[in-house]
């Protein structure tokens, strides 16, 4: 008995200290049902954990392509009602039920967009927002907290997961959303045995390099979005390791926070954008000039792998997922065409200017 007890104790001890990976992207309307199966079936072969989708499953103000070229094959007509209704349901099928792995789910603005509103959002996935590990953090957090927020945490190998909510239109946090971070940043300031802080929101923090599409998009989104991302900032001078991720602007780009204005106002905090799961791709604001593309790229899809290191660090590497990846079942569904159409066009080139709210002076609010 000694002896597997001293067995189970090493085993117990490797598996502390080995590293371990997960999977990260948002916004996949337009043709997310071409390549999120792709980046599930990737993600899967990767040994990712877990896959965290950053909100925007479906474009909603119009028809997503991958939709319309879907009813074409089946050589149907749908009306914009129809799209409506089974937008969301058209996700699950093509893009959530792809993952065999678990899958956690952020909101994003066009989540918001009329005529879906964000109780609607609630109530269509209450799968995946009431994942067992979810409802038993929230209930260790608060034993009389039974409401069904769209923000929530989980805690896992030591780290603190925070999935915030900035997707509505106002691009910022609520005041109950503002109480709960504050009573998050307490917590960890508070255990130890939290060595790291990851966040995950659909827009980024202001003033990034990429900041024309961000919490700077309105004044409230940037003044709810500083506040929290100095309170993050006390976090890191505490010792605690923070990572940023978003999505929102529909292309990679890493170190997005190290901007003149952050470099001059707190400090530079680690943070990525990964808008790259299958909606319209960006052109490159013009504070990504001059850049390698493995720090900015556009015209791509993929994810980023994220591995934890014991200690709670991270690395991140950008996987790419490319038309050959997309599984033969998808194609068959949507057409060789609309597939080859998501990966040679699906693009926007107009260059948006990041400058001015990255630099040390104040935003210009649009």
């Amino acid at each position: 008995m000694k002896t597997l007890i001293l067995l189970l104790a090493a085993t117990l001890s490797v598996q502390a200290q080995q590293s371990w990976q997960f999977a990260v992207a948002g916004d996949s309307r337009n043709c997310g049902d071409v390549v999120m199966p792709a980046i599930a079936n990737s993600a899967e072969a990767a040994h990712a954990e877990f896959y965290w989708h950053l909100g925007d499953l479906r474009w909603i103000t119009d028809f997503d392509q991958d939709i319309r070229a879907a009813a074409e094959v089946r050589h149907e007509k749908i009306s914009i009602s129809e799209y409506e209704k089974s937008a969301w349901p058209d996700s699950i099928a093509n893009q959530l039920s792809r993952f065999r792995i678990p899958f956690y789910l952020g909101i994003g603005n066009h989540e918001t967009y009329s005529p879906k509103t964000k109780n609607e959002w609630l109530v269509q996935f209450t799968d995946w927002l009431t994942k067992p590990n979810l409802v038993q953090q929230r209930l260790d957090d608060d034993r009389k907290d039974h409401l069904l927020k769209p923000y929530y945490h989980w805690i896992e190998h030591g780290v603190d997961f925070w999935n915030l909510d900035n997707g509505e239109q106002d691009y910022g946090f609520d005041s109950e959303q503002m109480k709960w971070i504050k009573a998050r940043v307490e917590y960890v300031q508070s255990h130890p045995e939290i060595t790291t802080v990851i966040v995950g929101a659909h827009a980024a923090f202001p003033h990034s390099l990429s900041c024309d599409h961000s919490m700077n998009q309105t004044a409230f989104g940037e003044q709810t979005g500083t506040k929290v991302y100095h309170q993050l900032l006390d976090l890191a001078a505490h010792g605690k390791k923070v990572y940023l991720f978003a999505s929102h602007s529909h292309y990679k780009f890493a170190n997005i926070f190290d901007s003149e204005y952050w470099r001059y106002n707190g400090g530079v905090l680690p943070g990525w954008v990964v808008g790259t799961a299958g909606a319209t791709r960006y052109a490159l604001p013009d504070t990504a000039a001059g850049m390698p593309e493995s720090r900015a790229q556009t015209n791509v899809y993929g994810y980023y792998l994220v591995t934890v290191a014991p200690d709670g660090s991270i690395t991140v590497d950008f996987r790419e997922v490319k038309r050959a990846e997309v599984p033969p079942d998808v194609e068959k569904t949507f057409g060789k065409e609309a597939v080859d159409k998501c990966y040679a066009e699906n693009r926007d080139t107009r260059v948006m200017v990041s400058t001015n709210c990255a630099q040390n002076r104040p935003c210009a609010m649009p």
